[in-house]
C-alpha cells in the first residue's frame, strides 16, 4: 500500500543535497544584494536573488542543453528511417513482429547516437531544483530555517517578503482565498511563462528544420505538442508559489535567447535559418570591399587613391676613353 509520509521523507532525503545548494546561492546573492545597499527584508531583494539562481543553473546546464539541441536535430533527420520501420512492420500485430519493429529501431538509435530522452533532460534536470526551491519557500513561510545557510533570520525574510507589497512570494493561487493581488501576478506569470515557452518550440519548428523534416511524422507530433504544452504551466502554475513561478519565468527567458543565438549561429543545414545564415554571410562578405574604400574616404567622401609613383632613373652617359682617363687622374 502506498504510504504518502514515507514517500515524503524520501523525497525530502532525496533532495537534501539539491535543497542545500539552493540555499547558498539564494543566501549568497541576498548578501551580495544586501552589500550593496538593498533592503534585505524586501521581495524584490529576493526575486533578484531568485534570477540569480537562475542564472548560476541554466549556465550549469549549457552542455545539455547543447546536446538537447543536437538529439532533437538527430531525432527529426531519422524520422524519415524510423518511418520505414514503422510501414515495415504495419498491421502485424504478433510478439515477434512487435520485438523485432523496437528491435530496429533501437539500433538505429543506437547507430546515430540519438536518445528520445535527451530532448526532455533539462527539464528533468530542473524538477529537483522546482521542487527544492518550493520546499524552501514553504519551509520559509511558517519561519523555519533550511538545510543550510538559510537561517532562522533569513527564513523568516523570505517567506514573508512581497512582491512590491502586494503578495507574498510564498502565496499560489490555490492559497491566495481573498487576496486580488495574487490572482493578478499568479495569472500574469502564467501568460508569461506559457507565451515564452511557445514562442521557444515556434522557433525551432518554423526556422530551424528543413522540408523533409517538416513532412515526417514526428513534425506532426511536435506540432501537435506545441500548442498543448503552455496548458502544463496553467494546471502546474495553479499550485506554484510565486517564488517558484519567478523562477520559471526568468528559466523561460533565457531558453527563449538561448535558443535565438543557437538558431542564429548553429542552424539546422537546408533550414530557413541556415538560409537565413547563409545570406547573412554574404552580404557581410560584399561589404568589406566597400567599408576597405571606404576607409580611405576623403574630404566629400571621395576616396583618395594615391597613383603610385614613377620611379625615374637617369639614363647614364656612355663616357669616352679619354675622358674615362682625366676623370681617374682626378681622383
Amino acid at each position: 500500500m502506498f504510504d504518502l509520509t514515507s514517500f515524503i521523507s524520501t523525497i525530502s532525503v532525496v533532495l537534501w543535497p539539491i535543497k542545500w545548494i539552493i540555499e547558498l546561492l539564494l543566501v549568497g546573492f541576498h548578501t551580495g544584494l544586501t552589500a550593496i545597499g538593498m533592503d534585505p527584508a524586501a521581495g524584490i531583494t529576493w526575486i533578484l536573488a531568485i534570477l540569480g539562481l537562475v542564472i548560476v543553473v541554466r549556465s550549469a546546464l549549457i552542455p545539455v542543453f547543447v546536446r538537447q539541441i543536437k538529439s532533437q536535430r538527430r531525432m527529426l533527420e531519422i524520422a524519415p528511417q524510423i518511418k520505414k520501420i514503422q510501414d515495415k512492420y504495419k498491421g502485424k500485430k504478433d510478439q515477434y513482429s512487435r520485438e523485432a519493429m523496437s528491435r530496429e529501431t533501437m539500433a538505429l538509435y543506437k547507430n546515430t547516437g540519438t536518445n528520445p530522452l535527451s530532448s526532455c533532460l533539462p527539464l528533468l534536470l530542473q524538477m529537483p531544483v522546482f521542487l527544492s526551491l518550493t520546499a524552501t519557500l514553504n519551509g520559509a513561510q511558517h519561519d523555519l530555517p533550511g538545510v543550510g545557510l538559510l537561517n532562522k533570520e533569513l527564513a523568516s525574510q523570505f517567506g514573508h517578503a512581497t512582491f512590491f507589497g502586494l503578495a507574498k512570494l510564498n502565496a499560489s493561487l490555490s492559497t491566495a482565498h481573498n487576496n486580488v493581488w495574487v490572482w493578478v501576478i499568479g495569472v500574469g506569470m502564467i501568460i508569461l511563462m506559457s507565451a515564452t515557452q511557445f514562442i521557444t518550440q515556434l522557433q525551432i519548428m518554423s526556422k530551424n528544420q528543413t522540408p523533409e523534416m517538416k513532412a515526417s511524422p514526428t513534425y506532426r507530433q511536435q506540432r501537435i505538442l506545441l500548442y498543448i504544452l503552455p496548458f502544463i504551466f496553467v494546471f502546474s502554475g495553479f499550485s506554484f508559489p510565486l517564488g517558484v513561478m519567478f523562477y520559471w519565468v526568468f528559466g523561460n527567458l533565457w531558453t527563449m535567447g538561448q535558443q535565438f543565438i543557437v538558431i542564429r549561429n548553429l542552424p539546422t543545414p537546408g533550414s530557413d535559418a541556415a538560409l537565413a545564415r547563409e545570406a547573412r554571410m554574404a552580404r557581410r562578405r560584399q561589404r568589406r570591399p566597400q567599408v576597405a574604400t571606404e576607409g580611405a574616404a576623403g574630404i566629400g567622401g571621395f576616396s583618395i587613391v594615391e597613383e603610385p609613383k614613377k620611379v625615374t632613373t637617369q639614363r647614364q652617359q656612355p663616357v669616352g676613353k679619354n675622358r674615362a682617363k682625366k676623370s681617374g687622374n682626378k681622383k
